[in-house]
């Protein structure tokens, strides 16, 4: 056998493209070639980013977490799909448009709507391209043949079936009511497309005379002044004793003409302020259910664009909120109505798309009734249908689902699924169509016009699941709906549970019978290392394309793996890839050391395993089982953790160290071929086993080495049919191959060889100086040790070990040594014979010297009550931490001044 070359430096961008489209072209992402069709398949639908968007990190992470766990489940031999798709993303993508023509000088009101259209189709398929390379430079091993967009033929198929269908079933319905407007996007939203932000304000204190007696008045509060020009009311608590004397009354409402009632309601908090409320139903949740409550008039002042209409007086008409209210306290304050303002912070709504303070606002619009849908999607967790990961998602999803309200799902906009209703001019009947009508069915006249909104885009989204797999209308049984639907995972972030992942749940409760999937894993948000919001305003973003390019996509991968624990927010920086940048370039550097040892080697059958062999396998066999329990219940970081110990720890530092005892030979001594021949088979085996248990944590690195292996191993290599580590077989945990026995003693020469290290270190002797050891083992260590003199002199570098029972009465200390113990055994280093000891005890005595210093004050601190109770609990724990270890520092420090 020859030797093999891998690249002196570890460089993704020399591979990472050339593997990808080997994968690609292979079909390895296709489930026809991931597994047995007759076995239960693995199914996961991306959440399809928007079209006209960049990935951001967060885009990264959770591609990331989704490749992981999808090239776990190819490599278990089951069938995986991975669906890849976009949303056209309504709101998003318009603007991206309307901007676009506004740098040209032209409005989508002068191009039309058919000319808009068509240019943001042109829009769309650009942002396409790039979305689809972004993915495949960060490895995402989706199946593109079954990429979908959400307004392709099928999906909008099936987005107008379910309009209607919900329209016959009695659960959409349209209405005047108030909504969430966005000012500059011109559209609804939906309560949770508005972000709420603790905001600087003021509170407005004004008087409200009553109507009969200009001496008398009611003073309110405010934060939108100029919202009183539509208030159809004053309420008070039907109980408050300062307003019962005053029932019947009404009040003029400042700067109007305007006399408005005052009412009582028990939902006005008597002990907030003054007591009194003013009622706006056309501007406010709230009052909007008081004015129906109490039959009042609604009046709305403003204009689609957030200017004051018509129903205001004259002298505000025209002028945008801000504008108006600065107005509005002027002639308050000149007509006397004014009474003072206070700071405040209050939580103020904003658009999720353009951050646009939202206007509550009058409006008619489609609503679908969500109640009947969420005690459907309710009940199907309470019986097990559905398991969040972690589990404290469940109480939010519950809380969610309890307190649902209907979902306002019409947009004012052009971009999306248009709303198949048509009104008709003549007889005013309203129509609502699988198939676009251009005569009215009920009087044939042909004066029908079609409902100019579109849908949220949301509506097309929640039907992602079942759509995607080609689900059109009720009965479809389209090939993969049959074997794929419903599909295994959802991967996700906790800021869309409610967006979407509820309302997928309800939606494949209601058109499919069954939950669209059965595990959600919940991830955290990625944000910088102070915790906060990854944004271009505060310029802490970081470009996974960017990060690739530096670092590569494995080391991408494996550190934001590394770092996601369950429940938690994932905060880093760009120094924090440099962790699977090292890791990456481990795997790489300690690969290449095997394969350009191989020169004259030969591979056999059943190698006769030695000590060190069988601790590799037993560890390899822990971190296969620690590994697949991890990646089942969506573990990431205990999984690349794992991977990480095995391979770095035990792997390198530890085993392949031991092999050169076999390769190379101790001492200079020569080895047998045999003995080479049987260690270099084992090394190539344990490093397949390894590029396999790494692969869907680092698919690049380990897919590029592992083509460089030898072809057939000994112990053989498990891929199906393409040769591609992407196709072999993931390690399945073996009880034949644990060895608690070799464990436990690997462990101890481990201890053995560490303290030695520890010590030469301590004293200042390098590497080269040969070491004179003696060990006083138990009977149980004492025959291990020796069966393993030579490796643990190659590993400690000794020149001269003694191994020798320990008796039961203890032997004196040898004479120029130091002693140190450990469990079952106790090392002699004869120091004397490697270093100056004169100048070791004045090391020690100095260092000493500062520990003791040094611990004096950790414990002033720690009685210090108030550092104790004001201190966060970490700070405190990792105080007593120092503590600890400083005195078992100075323990041992004490203890060499004594033997030297």
């Amino acid at each position: 056998m020859n030797s093999i070359e891998l690249a002196k430096a570890y460089d993704p961008k020399s591979f990472e493209d050339r593997i990808y489209a080997r994968w690609k072209e292979s079909g390895a992402f296709t489930p026809e070639n991931s597994g047995n069709l007759c076995e239960k398949p693995f199914v996961i639908t991306i959440p399809p980013p928007n079209v006209t968007g960049v990935l951001h990190l967060g885009h990264g992470l959770n591609n990331s977490l989704q490749d992981i766990i999808v090239r776990f489940h190819r490599m278990r031999g089951v069938p995986v799909l991975w669906v890849p798709g976009t949303d056209h993303a309504g709101i998003a993508t318009q603007n991206v448009v309307e901007r676009k023509l506004k740098e040209q000088g032209k409005s989508r009101r002068e191009l039309g709507r058919e000319k808009f259209l068509e240019e943001t189709w042109k829009v769309k398929n650009e942002h396409h391209a790039i979305i689809t390379k972004q993915l495949e430079k960060i490895g995402a091993s989706v199946d593109w043949n079954r990429e979908r967009f959400t307004m392709d033929e099928g999906l909008s198929r099936a987005v107008r079936e379910v309009f209607v269908t919900l329209y016959e079933r009695g659960l959409l319905y349209k209405g005047n009511y108030l909504v969430n407007w966005c000012t500059s996007c011109g559209t609804a939203l939906a309560d949770d497309e508005v972000e709420h932000e603790d905001t600087a304000g003021k509170m407005y204190h004004i008087r409200y005379y009553f109507t009969d007696d200009k001496d008398k008045y009611i003073e309110i509060a405010t934060t939108r002044p100029e919202t009183l020009l539509g208030d159809t009311a004053v309420a008070v608590h039907p109980e408050d004793e300062r307003y019962t004397a005053f029932k019947g009354k009404t009040l003029r409402l400042p700067l109007t003409e305007r006399d408005i009632p005052l009412i009582f309601d028990p939902y006005v908090e008597r002990a907030f302020g003054t007591g009194a409320l003013k009622v706006t139903p056309a501007h406010d949740p709230n009052d909007w259910e008081l004015g129906r409550k109490h039959d009042l008039a609604i009046i709305n002042i403003l204009n689609p664009d957030g200017t004051l209409n018509e129903n205001a007086p004259e002298k505000y008409r025209g002028l945008s909120v801000k504008k108006a209210r600065a107005v509005v306290i002027e002639d308050l304050i000149a007509g006397g109505f004014y009474v003072k303002d206070e700071p405040i912070k209050h939580s103020v709504g904003h658009c999720y798309r353009c951050n646009t303070v939202i206007e509550p606002f009058l409006s008619e619009q489609w609503f679908v009734k969500m109640k009947p849908l969420a005690d459907k999607a309710l009940a199907c967790w309470q019986k097990g249908e559905i398991v969040f990961y972690p589990k404290k998602w469940e109480n939010t999803y519950k809380h969610w689902m309890e307190n649902i309200k209907d979902w306002c799902v019409s947009r004012q906009l052009w971009w999306g699924h248009r709303i198949p209703a048509w009104t008709c001019a003549e007889c005013t009947k309203l129509t609502v169509s699988r198939n676009d009508i251009d005569v009215c069915p009920q009087c044939n006249s042909k004066n029908i016009e079609q409902d100019s909104d579109v849908l949220d885009t949301w509506f097309s989204s929640w039907l992602w699941p079942f759509s995607t797999l080609g689900w059109e209308k009720a009965g479809d049984s389209t090939a993969d709906l049959q074997k794929f639907y419903p599909t295994t995972s959802l991967i996700t972030a906790y800021d869309i549970i409610f967006f979407w992942v509820a309302r997928m749940i309800m939606a494949g409760l209601e058109f499919t019978g069954k939950a669209p999937f059965h595990d959600i894993y919940i991830h955290g948000l990625v944000r910088d290392k102070q915790g906060r919001k990854m944004s271009k305003s505060l310029g802490n973003g970081l470009d996974p394309l960017e990060l690739v390019d530096e670092f590569g996509a494995d080391a991408m991968k494996f550190t934001l793996a590394f770092i996601c624990a369950q429940g938690q927010d994932v905060l880093l920086d760009k120094d924090s890839f440099k962790l699977g940048s090292k890791f990456a370039n481990k795997i790489w550097n300690a690969s290449r050391y095997i394969l350009m040892n191989l020169d004259g080697r030969e591979m056999i059958e059943n190698p006769q395993l030695n000590p060190a062999d069988k601790w590799i396998y037993s560890r390899l066999n822990s971190a296969v089982k620690s590994m697949n329990e991890a990646f089942f219940s969506y573990r990431y970081n205990d999984a690349a953790q794992s991977a990480y110990e095995f391979f770095w720890n035990d792997f390198c530092d530890w085993y392949v160290e031991a092999t050169k005892l076999s390769m190379k030979g101790g001492n200079d001594s020569d080895v047998p071929s045999a003995e080479k021949d049987r260690a270099t088979t084992v090394l190539l085996d344990v490093l397949s086993e390894s590029l396999k248990l790494l692969h869907p944590l680092l698919p690049f690195v380990t897919e590029e080495i592992y083509s460089k292996l030898p072809l057939n191993q000994g112990m053989g290599n498990g891929e199906r049919g393409t040769g591609l580590l992407i196709c072999a077989r993931y390690p399945q945990y073996d009880e034949k191959r644990c060895s608690p026995i070799e464990e436990k003693n690997f462990s101890a020469l481990q201890s053995l060889v560490g303290m030695v290290r520890t010590l030469r270190s301590e004293c200042g002797i390098t590497p080269d100086k040969k070491l004179r050891v003696l060990v006083r083992a138990s009977a149980e260590l004492e025959t291990p040790f020796n069966e393993n003199s030579e490796l643990i002199k190659l590993l400690a570098k000794l020149g001269e070990l003694v191994i020798e029972a320990q008796l039961a009465s203890p032997l004196p200390k040898p004479a120029g040594s130091i002693g140190m113990a450990a469990a079952g055994f106790e090392v002699f280093v004869f120091i004397a014979e490697a270093a100056d000891t004169a100048a070791l005890k004045k090391k020690f005595t100095n260092d000493l010297e500062k520990d003791r210093k040094y611990i004096e004050g950790l414990r002033s601190k720690l009685a210090n009550q108030q550092f104790i109770m004001n201190a966060p609990a970490e700070l405190v724990a990792e105080q007593k931490a120092k503590l600890e270890e400083a005195l078992l520092r100075t323990g041992k420090f004490d203890s060499y001044l004594r033997d030297l």
